[in-house]
């Protein structure tokens, strides 16, 4: 059984953990980066156990889009008159692979969202990703603003601006 409940600071050895095992293609940010987004929107900021322990986690920020954070930034400021959350970052450990935990991770977050009044989100799919957005409606966005294009590049070759209405 899955249970989902907020990030806070005693998941963090999880999540530094869950991160290490899945991204291949980027160095995981740092605990400083993740910490900052989850102290500013902890109702976005999601964990998924189980009786053996962390299975994975979703990080969520509500933003002005354009405005999005850098990769691996130290500070996260929420902006008032958000419009849009940003899904940062979600991860799944190999344990919680194929079995769900990424479907149910994705829908309480966007969930969260609307409850706090957003009706978009976006993301930076990475690591051939996309298809995985897209059966919750994300589109990749053809041409991003030019205030996204150095924030993209961070990212890697491949990254992928995509944005959905909740």
């Amino acid at each position: 059984m899955i249970q989902l409940t907020q990030l806070r600071s005693e998941h963090m050895a999880d999540v530094l953990r869950i991160q290490d095992d899945c991204y291949t293609e980027i160095e995981p940010e740092s605990l400083e980066s993740l910490q900052a987004k989850i102290l500013a929107s902890p109702e976005t900021c999601l964990i998924a156990e189980s009786s053996e322990g962390a299975l994975g986690y979703l990080i969520a920020v509500p933003v002005v889009y354009p405005h999005l954070p850098a990769l691996n930034a130290p500070t996260f400021e929420l902006l008032a008159g958000a419009d849009t959350l940003y899904i940062h970052d979600l991860a799944v450990a190999s344990a919680g692979r194929g079995n769900g935990v990424a479907q149910v991770l994705v829908r309480a977050a966007i969930d969260a969202g609307k409850r706090i009044g957003l009706s978009k989100a976006c993301l930076v799919a990475i690591q051939n990703s996309q298809k995985f957005w897209a059966q919750f409606n994300f589109e990749t966005v053809a041409e991003p603003h030019d205030a996204l294009i150095p924030k993209l590049a961070s990212y890697g070759a491949g990254a992928q601006l995509m944005r959905a209405v909740i």
